[in-house]
């Protein structure tokens, strides 16, 4: 189940204010598209003027509206752990909202229809699916509630070969609200269903690294590892969904999603190395040194991506900021430390004059013109000049990172924010004015860059999918591998077999469902209707869908010289594959169209015939992203079909090659 919708806890009144500004954003869309209609329409002067008027004032509103839902995302207080922390904030996701579905009449009627059963049996399991759908509107901020999610996007996979058939559509929309713009994306497809559960998996291992206790250990290495899951499971969205019509979904936006994630990890490594203190030490400090300069240039690659278009225009404008601002101020404490390095340490009698001299030129991209680093080590006046010069550019990455922190209204009432900038800056003054002053002109020299180094990998992890268990909820209708949505099956007709009618004279093959095969056609069961290919799905009333050879054939056996009645279903030969055109419709977005594959079932062509191996319409896995357009080719039908069947995998999104929406 999901956590309390009506909970009054600091999570829930923002995902409540995000619902009720996506109404208000769906409410001003709609006013601008027909205005904007009328406008194209009218050649009135006076009505032009009205109608310009009013665009603009929908057009303030939506910008108000946009700043309200971006004062949401910078909301990182709410996500943070409750200790006291003296760490910058980390920045979470927000769960995307979606409003309600009622699967009841589709499934029901589709039960009816396609499987030819009573769809009253199956109102339990049919409220089953949908309370799960409900609970995962509101997960709990935990391991429970990331596996609550992935076992209903797993339980999609069955629902979607069960239920939603290539050639049509079931009639249920899916709308999901965009969780930067607040744009509804509304799709009959089941995949934006599935693309946005994952979405908020991802979204759901961001607060729970911003949640972890950044204080002890056990709660950085938490944070790291949920993080790394949280890119793992975009990173999984960007290569399966490679064209969703959502734009906290494009690949642009997921890429810098992804990258973001791991600098937080990254952060959180730095973070768990220093925990414990650090050493006043040379090659301590150059360690540290080079770690931070590392989260300085993630940092600083997040916000260069961010600046990019498309991205630009729908990140929240404070994120970009944060990025710049935490990467000045790593950066300010590489040179901190380089400072420390230079003007603490003097070469000793008994130091490793080698090791401090490679260590020191692999510290910095660059020596200052006329310097060497062994004499920089050697010559005290030359140490405190470059360790001075160090401290001066810390001072002014410092001041850099504070004055974007004060043009930022979001961020700058953020208070832990300003006190761990400001603290690190006086720190800073603190050591320069420690230093004696000198008149030398070489006091001023430049500082080199810091080069960024690091001993702990930070990547992906990849979402474990097979660790959650999950039982289909209409295991009833029968083994997937058979009873899909993909494949036509006649109703069962009952097969009466006479008392005394002695042998059977028909063979029973496969797994489950038995198929019927050398059957003799003057036997009692043929002369009553029984084909060969049938497959039997009852024996004397009792359901066999699930049983294999040997059990059927008890079953056969216990009947003994009563009559026998068996019900049986025959496979219809399914037409030619044919391609359908689906519509994409985003409110306030442009139209997208999208071409679905129905590929013929490589069952059904001739054995006598070699099958040339079939690709989608539009096959946008990671083999074929390079191809710009799709490759339209037309499958006819051939006569003649085998009856082994192709394993169906309980859910299709891991199957790179399949057609994307």
């Amino acid at each position: 189940q999901g956590c309390n919708p009506l909970a009054e806890t600091g999570r829930s009144k923002l995902q409540n204010q995000r619902a009720v500004l996506n109404q208000q954003i769906l409410r001003a869309v709609r006013m601008r598209a027909g205005a904007e209609n009328l406008l194209r329409a009218t050649t009135n002067n006076k009505v032009r003027e009205q109608v310009l008027l009013e665009l603009s004032f929908v057009n303030s509103d939506l910008q108000i509206l946009k700043e309200e839902l971006e004062g949401l995302n910078i909301s990182v207080e709410v996500y943070q752990n409750a200790e006291e922390t003296f760490s910058i904030p980390l920045v979470p996701l927000g769960l995307k909202e979606t409003k309600e579905v009622d699967f009841t009449l589709p499934l029901k009627d589709f039960i009816l229809e396609h499987y030819s059963e009573d769809s009253s049996e199956y109102e339990d399991e049919i409220a089953d699916l949908m309370d799960l759908r409900q609970a995962c509107r509101t997960p709990s901020r935990d391991e429970a509630g990331i596996e609550m999610l992935i076992s209903y996007f797993l339980q999609l996979g069955y629902v979607e070969n069960r239920f939603f058939p290539p050639t049509r559509h079931m009639g249920v929309l899916f709308t999901w609200y965009d969780s930067f713009t607040g744009v509804p994306v509304c799709q009959q497809n089941l995949l934006l269903e599935k693309a946005s559960i994952l979405f908020n998996v991802g979204a759901l291992y961001t607060q729970i690294g911003t949640r972890c206790n950044r204080q002890t250990q056990a709660g950085l290495e938490n944070a790291v590892d949920a993080f790394q899951k949280a890119a793992g499971v975009l990173n999984y969205l960007k290569e399966t969904f490679t064209h969703t019509p959502s734009y906290d979904m494009s690949p642009a936006m997921l890429n810098v999603l992804v990258k973001m994630m791991l600098a937080q990890a990254r952060e959180c490594v730095f973070e768990q190395i220093g925990l414990s203190g650090i050493r006043n030490e040379f090659f301590t400090l150059v360690k540290m040194t080079q770690e931070v300069a590392k989260v300085g240039e993630v940092y600083m690659l997040v916000n260069t991506a961010m600046n990019q278009e498309p991205v630009k225009e729908n990140i929240p404008y404070s994120w970009s900021k944060l990025a710049q601002i935490k990467s000045d101020h790593y950066k300010a404490l590489a040179h901190y430390f380089t400072a420390t390095i230079l003007c603490d340490h003097e070469l000793q009698p008994g130091d490793d004059e080698e090791q401090q001299e490679k260590a020191l030129s692999q510290l910095c991209d660059h020596m200052p013109e006329g310097l060497m680093a062994l004499a920089v080590l050697k010559d005290k006046v030359r140490r405190k000049q470059l360790g001075k010069a160090h401290l001066r550019q810390a001072i002014v990455y410092h001041e850099e990172a504070l004055r974007v922190c004060g043009l930022c209204k979001k961020l700058r009432n953020i208070d832990v924010l300003q006190e761990v900038l400001t603290a690190a800056h006086k720190r800073s003054l603190l050591k320069y004015a420690q230093q004696e002053t000198e008149d030398d002109f070489l006091s001023l020299i430049q500082a080199p860059d810091i080069l960024p180094k690091t001993e702990h990998k930070i990547e992906t992890i990849a979402p474990q999918f097979s660790k959650v268990k999950v039982k289909d909820f209409f295991h009833k209708l029968g083994p997937l591998t058979v009873f899909s949505a993909k494949q036509r099956w006649t109703a069962p007709r009952t097969i009466c077999i006479p008392q005394g009618a002695g042998e059977l004279r028909f063979h029973l093959k496969g797994g489950s469902p038995v198929q019927i095969y050398c059957l003799d056609p003057l036997c009692p069961a043929a002369l009553m209707g029984l084909k060969e290919g049938d497959y039997i799905v009852s024996v004397g009333g009792l359901d066999c869908k699930w049983l294999g050879v040997n059990e059927v054939l008890e079953k056969l056996r216990s009947v003994g010289e009563q009559p026998l009645e068996i019900e049986v279903i025959s496979c219809q030969d399914t037409a030619a594959s044919l391609r359908s055109k689906s519509a994409t419709y985003s409110v306030g977005m442009q139209k997208t169209y999208s071409l679905i594959c129905l590929a013929m079932d490589e069952d059904k062509i001739d054995q006598t015939k070699k099958a040339p191996l079939k690709l989608p319409f539009l096959s946008w896995g990671t083999k074929n992203r390079q191809k710009a357009a799709s490759t339209l080719c037309l499958p006819s039908a051939v006569a003649g079909s085998s009856q082994t069947k192709k394993k169906l995998l309980p859910f299709t999104l891991l199957n790179t090659e399949s057609s994307m929406y």
